[in-house]
């Protein structure tokens, strides 16, 4: 009898730390959707694409809006967790903030260097929340499950640079956002990848 009992002391401590390892794993890897900020006008679903003037003129516009216009701040909470926040700067974004921000100190709208918005690329910057224990280490763009190579990365001030096959709109993605306790991984499907600016 003392046999039997020792046996299946053994298997429900072999299964309590199956369960509580599991557990860990689990908790180290979170799964968060993307969203893109509500009430952005002008209506956008290209997608992230180079500058065109359809483009730089809808981003003029987007520009001119007042307060905090969800067309220039679109990526507000994009991938929202509580370790790292997600900031993008594309072609679009940049005419748009520049005329956003020369608007804002109530001057005329400027009219932004078109050359240099067609030499924009996608450059996602990750900052720390603040609070958060999660110190980042590095970010991973996958697409179809394979990662896509940065055209530049600088993990000092985390910044990662593509180029714009990586978040072309016709399928999803994932951004992993990988930090010394745990790795968020952020799914942007097709219909957001439309709505990004």
């Amino acid at each position: 009898m003392s046999r039997r009992i020792l046996a299946i002391s053994r298997i429900l401590l072999a299964v309590g730390l199956a369960v509580s390892t599991g557990a860990v794993f689990v908790a180290a890897q979170t799964r968060v959707q993307a969203q893109i900020a509500p009430g952005a006008k002008p209506v956008w679903e290209k997608g992230i694409v180079p500058i065109t003037p359809e483009s730089y003129y809808s981003a003029i516009e987007c520009g001119k809006q007042g307060g905090n216009p969800a067309c220039v701040f679109w990526d507000t909470g994009l991938c929202k967790n509580p370790d790292f926040e997600l900031a993008m700067y594309t072609p679009y974004k940049s005419v748009a903030y520049e005329v956003w921000r020369v608007v804002s100190q109530k001057k005329p709208a400027p009219q932004p260097n078109y050359a240099e918005a067609q030499r924009t690329r996608i450059t996602v910057g990750v900052t720390p929340v603040r609070g958060s224990t999660n110190t980042f280490k590095e970010l991973v763009l996958k697409r179809a499950g394979k990662s896509v190579t940065p055209t530049s990365r600088e993990l000092t001030t985390r910044r990662f640079t593509y180029d714009f096959p990586a978040f072309a709109a016709g399928a999803g993605l994932t951004l992993d956002l990988v930090g010394n306790d745990r790795t968020i991984t952020c799914a942007i499907d097709a219909a957001t990848l439309k709505l990004m600016r």
